[in-house]
């Protein structure tokens, strides 16, 4: 008999909530996958379960990308119910032991799931809030980024933390990691005989992640300021990519072998140099409310980091993120050494166009594509680059995608850490992060719209940014007859 599932959602009213939380618990009910689940909402907003069913299915048909009929929303808004913050940790526990009672008919057992949609300064004291109200055992709890600024704010968090839940209680999400596209690296890699046998310095030139986005800070700047795109994009996001790119087999696809071997990748990188990270800060972000005139806040961040072990040393992983960019991704790109390359003739194109690559696109509608030197059609030997290229939603089975949250909510009340970040793995990103972090280089300023300030281009030379390239080459492609 599977457990029951109460589901607590911290945050119930809030931006993420409307956007991701709600649509996609609306969605795994309706995939079968929480049949036997109960939704208590909670927040500041002093209102009933009646406005809060309303509010949901607002959400629902505004971000939800899949059909509900009247019978359906029914039966999933009967699942709903609600209690305002200011009715105490009693309301809270009242509410929650009563749907508890209301799955347990049977002798059914019954799990909680507490999901903290809230602020960073307010999660301790939704977990101090949780202790008083007797929902700590046989609960898990999701926490949202960032965890700490440093290494002593993520140790002193850590800490707390435990005081209450055990490590094993305890999931930090990572929605990247969520993406069907990301879980792909770990199939692509150890699945196939033609790919794990050159994945290493052997064979591999160096990698790039690459997450632009086009959006501002309109409205977020007081969160930036303390915070900036290191701390909110790399340590929490990048670096996880980077793990799962780059680490050893682990001796099985389950939560803790997968999370040793990321953790030992985190180990064997160097310190982040100020020397190999470039900041920047998108022109205006000053004239916003709730920055300084001089503040020293980066939008912007490229940087190397090497690995130093048997596997990557002396491969360059190059990280870039940053807001108000040319373009949004979400790309992770392999560069591949070059052959010698002399036996072709002069004019033939061939190592004129960058190495080969295999890129993963961890947008929402996720590709892989493997670009490679191919025979032009005709006389002479021409070469020119082509593409193998996969999409998920282009096959049979694309119905039964789940989108990251949806997927990361699933596993956690099914207490798979996998795809989630543990204790020791940021403590030791911050370790790693704190040369940067105490001599952080200045910020250059760059046009809104651009690619991030010039020196972007001597951090990562003699290689160059794949994103531009990749794109005009696409368009290039999309043109032919």
């Amino acid at each position: 008999m599977e457990n029951g599932h109460v589901i607590v959602l911290f945050g119930a009213t809030g931006d993420l909530s409307r956007r991701k939380l709600l649509p996609g618990l609306m969605h795994l009910w309706q995939a079968g996958l929480i049949d036997d689940s109960r939704i208590v909402g909670t927040s500041l907003e002093d209102i009933d379960t009646a406005e809060f069913v309303r509010i949901a299915r607002g959400a629902c048909d505004e971000f939800s990308h899949r059909g509900l009929t009247a019978q359906e929303w029914d039966e999933f808004a009967g699942l709903l119910s609600y209690v305002p913050q200011s009715a105490g940790p009693p309301a809270l526990a009242e509410a929650v032991r009563a749907a508890e009672a209301d799955l347990a008919r049977g002798g059914r057992p019954v799990d909680f799931l507490h999901y903290l949609s809230v602020p960073p300064k307010a999660a301790l004291d939704v977990v101090r809030q949780l202790d008083e109200a007797g929902l700590v055992k046989q609960s898990r709890i999701v926490m949202e980024k960032p965890f700490g600024t440093d290494l002593e704010s993520a140790r002193r968090l850590n800490d707390r933390l435990h005081q209450v839940f055990d490590e094993s209680q305890i999931f930090r999400i990572d929605h990247f990691l969520g993406k069907e596209a990301a879980q792909n690296i770990l199939a692509f890699r150890f699945a196939n005989g033609l790919f794990e046998p050159i994945w290493n310095r052997n064979f591999i030139d160096h990698v790039q992640i690459d997450v632009p986005e086009t959006l501002g800070l309109e409205g977020r700047t007081k969160f930036y300021e303390t915070t900036g795109a290191y701390r909110d994009m790399v340590v929490t996001h990048l670096m996880q990519v980077l793990a799962f790119m780059a680490m050893e087999p682990p001796t099985s696809l389950a939560p803790d072998p997968i999370s040793d071997e990321k953790l030992k990748v985190f180990r064997s990188m160097r310190p982040i140099e100020p020397h190999h990270v470039v900041r920047g800060q998108y022109a205006g972000y000053r004239e916003h409310p709730d920055t300084a005139d001089d503040s020293d806040t980066e939008t912007f961040v490229a940087l190397k980091v090497e690995i130093d072990n048997w596997r990557w040393a002396g491969v360059p992983f190059y990280l870039r993120t940053g807001k108000k960019l040319a373009e949004g991704a979400r790309i992770i790109s392999i560069a591949f050494k070059e052959p010698p390359l002399a036996m072709f003739p002069a004019g033939s194109n061939a190592g004129t166009q960058g190495p080969d690559h295999l890129t993963f696109d961890l947008a929402d509608q996720s590709r892989m594509s493997l670009s490679f030197y191919g025979k032009r059609p005709g006389p002479g030997m021409k070469l020119e680059k082509l593409s193998m290229q996969f999409a998920t939603h282009e096959t049979s089975s694309a119905y039964a995608v789940l989108e990251a949250y949806e997927r990361l909510i699933y596993d956690a009340l099914r207490g798979d850490h996998t795809l989630f970040t543990t204790a020791a793995g940021i403590e030791t990103l911050w370790e790693r992060s704190t040369p940067l972090l105490q001599n952080p280089p200045p910020v250059r300023t760059y046009t809104p719209g651009s690619w991030g300030p010039n020196a972007i281009h001597q951090l990562v030379a003699p290689h160059a940014w794949r994103l531009p390239f990749e794109r005009s080459w696409r368009e290039q492609q999309a043109a032919r007859p």
